[in-house]
């Protein structure tokens, strides 16, 4: 079992949702980032992603791509995040993801990348923008080192995609709850689900839910066989931070 997948099993055993906060690199700002992360792996976070900057972000929403953005002006990149990860590889319990587009990860080159990611201590990626059929040299490369490609699914993807992303994952599968860009919002579609029933049926690997989370009482509605196993908040809590509040205190209305 890969160690993504044991965190959340780990989370499930004690009856709760995992909970994978993302966090951007570089967010608030430069000094305090890396103490944000460590107060997430404080407070409860059994997996952390933590976002690569990028500055055409077409998966992400006005919160996400502003922290971006701001990053990038501050001069954060690839190379610096897994550096400053590797100088802190065995303070971290939580399980570490990084979630960015293909071009940093190919400009840096995909060998060297998935080497220097396993040395910094990062247990799995994810890329928005790299379809299935061209994810194959990255895979093999991160699959070499032990590190999962995590995969995504929506609203959008038949049960026969599915299955073919099922044949190739490993760790977790991210579900997507909406056809659009992050964000938190005030309702899940009515359509999540029937995809969650859907990705049950064609994976075997922990469900995690992500795009659109900001409280508990957004899943209340769906019947048990349908709720993830674990749940990915990105721009409620960047908002969060945003506003003052602490990690504990967002971290919190989850548990």
């Amino acid at each position: 079992m890969h160690i993504l997948e044991e965190k959340i099993r780990s989370a499930n055993s004690q009856g709760r949702l995992a909970l994978i906060p993302f966090l951007t690199a570089g967010f608030p700002d430069r000094s305090t980032f890396w103490p944000t992360l460590m107060e997430l792996d404080e407070n409860g976070a059994d997996i952390i992603e933590i976002g690569v900057p990028f500055s055409d972000p077409v998966a992400d929403g006005p919160v996400v791509e502003a922290a971006s953005k701001q990053a990038l002006s501050e001069g954060v990149n690839l190379r610096e995040i897994l550096q400053e990860l590797k100088e802190r590889r065995g303070l971290v319990r939580a399980g570490l993801v990084l979630m960015g587009y293909y071009n940093p990860f190919l400009q840096y080159g995909l060998e060297a990348f998935a080497r220097d990611a396993k040395q910094a201590g990062v247990h799995g990626v994810i890329v928005p923008d790299l379809p299935l059929e061209e994810s194959q040299p990255l895979r093999a490369c991160l699959r070499a080192e032990g590190l999962a490609l995590i995969n995504l699914v929506g609203p959008n993807t038949t049960s026969e995609r599915m299955r073919q992303y099922a044949s190739e994952s490993e760790g977790y599968v991210y579900v997507v709850s909406v056809l659009g860009v992050t964000g938190a919002r005030k309702e899940l579609p009515a359509e999540l689900c029937e995809t969650l029933k859907r990705a049950r049926s064609c994976f075997s690997l922990p469900i995690a839910l992500g795009f659109g989370l900001k409280e508990p009482a957004q899943l209340s509605g769906l019947p048990a066989e349908s709720k993830p196993d674990a749940v990915i908040f990105g721009s409620a809590f960047l908002r969060s931070l945003s506003e003052g509040h602490s990690v504990q205190e967002f971290l919190s209305v989850w548990k």
